[in-house]
């Protein structure tokens, strides 16, 4: 397994980053976005060494398809991450308001470790639309959290059914791959064991 660290300062540098990765790696690849993440992975998927995609709480674009675009079309129940850009145009959710809007099921002592730890999305990168729907061709997998406060259930939901992705729903929060690992896994798993 191997992680990216995605620069959040714009859409084609986090593809571009996701990229570099892909290229270091050996055989077939299954890529896993979280979030924002599902549009790198959606674009980043197009790549010959990528078998299958796995969205977790995940935006699924399609191609020309901005994120903002996306999260603007069904309102979560709490609009914390939206409401507050910082001067410079980057977004986070205040740590008075992540447990309630991120982390409502892990413990609070996780929470504020998240929030604490977070890191700042471009507003540019929400902006930007894919070129690509790599879903159009390979197939995926989502994780749909019935609890979210960041990318809503029915918005999950409703990209979900238009890519046919084979769908794990689940009562938790977005931040599912703390408050149940297990599962996120057993869902990768499958979609790796499906491209070999």
């Amino acid at each position: 397994m191997t992680i990216v660290q995605e620069p959040l300062t714009g859409l084609t540098e986090d593809i571009e980053a996701t990229k570099r990765v892909i290229d270091q790696q050996t055989g077939l690849v299954v890529l896993v976005g979280h979030s924002y993440g599902g549009s790198v992975i959606t674009e980043a998927g197009a790549d010959p060494k990528v078998s299958a995609l796995v969205y977790v709480a995940a935006l699924q674009p399609d191609a020309g398809e901005a994120s903002g675009q996306l999260l603007s079309k069904f309102a979560p129940a709490n609009d914390a991450m939206r409401a507050t850009p910082t001067p410079v145009k980057y977004f986070y959710i205040p740590p008075a308001k992540f447990r309630e809007t991120y982390a409502a099921d892990v413990s609070p002592s996780d929470a504020q470790f998240l929030a604490d730890s977070q890191r700042q999305l471009a507003e540019k990168a929400l902006g930007a639309p894919v070129s690509v729907a790599a879903w159009r061709t390979k197939p995926s997998y989502a994780i749909l959290t019935t609890q979210d406060h960041v990318v809503s259930p029915e918005l999950q939901r409703w990209m979900y059914q238009r890519s046919g992705a084979k769908v794990t729903e689940v009562n938790a929060s977005h931040a599912v791959f703390i408050s149940q690992p297990a599962m996120v896994a057993r869902v990768i798993e499958a979609a790796a064991d499906q491209a070999n």
